[in-house]
């Protein structure tokens, strides 16, 4: 069969299309025409995406497709060149991360951000003393976090002592601190071993059972598939198709851009 020769220029309209606003009370976000420029060459070209609370969406792609930057303009370390991210209506695209986090929208990056030389409790008390969290219930809230997320027994263990499983585990105990709505995730299983990898994809469906709406990005497609309710896969800076991860594994131009003929879910 001939495969074609360049990715399409615009995805199909998707077949779960956000509600009209005002039509629902559930909070969304959702990104609309954005795009990016670097130099004169167009990294993001038009993307059109959303992420509702209590579904898990997955943003992928190839090297160099766009998603990192996509993700990065939604989370608020990128400005975009243009379009929109809107936050249940409101444009928050040029609002700072920190005020995005005020609404409500959490960021677990790639990169380690557990305190190093602070316990596992110690990380999330200093949270909740930011957030203004009343000082007189931070330690059972805590507990209570460290409880949720199975990781009590390392509640006195120093960050720097952690696994990588553990550090995750740690890192989205403290991420829930914050009483998020949304948490986007960069990479969540890099650097994790195949067995931690489980038990985050059990940790980001318990977020889900919560009513958080939570965006992922990674590298590992399979990992990432077999977690999420629906999937946006970017290739040259365009959405060329989303679906169910059913719909994408099975997609012809997902697997002739992305996934490869012998991909299995």
């Amino acid at each position: 069969m001939t495969q074609p020769t360049s990715p399409p220029l615009s995805a199909p309209p998707p077949s779960d299309s956000p509600p009209p606003a005002g039509t629902t009370s559930v909070r969304q976000i959702t990104a609309q025409d954005l795009a990016k420029v670097y130099g004169g060459r167009r990294a993001v070209n038009g993307v059109d995406l959303f992420i509702r609370q209590g579904e898990i969406v997955g943003l992928l792609g190839p090297n160099g497709a766009g998603k990192t930057t996509t993700f990065d303009m939604i989370v608020g370390k990128v400005r975009p060149s243009g379009g929109k991210v809107l936050l249940d209506g409101s444009d928050i695209a040029r609002l700072p991360m920190y005020q995005r986090a005020r609404r409500g929208i959490g960021y677990l990056a790639q990169e380690a951000s557990v305190f190093r030389k602070l316990s596992s409790r110690e990380n999330l008390l200093l949270v909740l003393e930011m957030t203004g969290y009343p000082a007189s219930k931070r330690r059972a809230r805590a507990d209570e976090l460290l409880e949720e997320l199975r990781i009590s027994r390392i509640a006195n263990n120093k960050g720097y002592s952690l696994s990588g499983g553990e550090r995750r585990r740690v890192e989205i105990a403290r991420a829930l601190a914050a009483d998020p709505s949304f948490l986007l995730l960069d990479e969540p299983f890099a650097g994790i071993d195949p067995k931690a990898i489980e038990d985050i994809q059990d940790l980001v469906r318990g977020l889900r059972a919560r009513n958080l709406g939570v965006l992922i990005t990674d590298h590992n497609a399979a990992a990432t598939l077999r977690l999420i309710d629906r999937g946006y896969i970017l290739v040259d800076g365009k959405v060329i198709m989303s679906g169910t991860a059913q719909e994408i594994a099975m997609d012809p131009v997902a697997r002739t851009y992305y996934l490869g003929d012998n991909f299995t879910l």
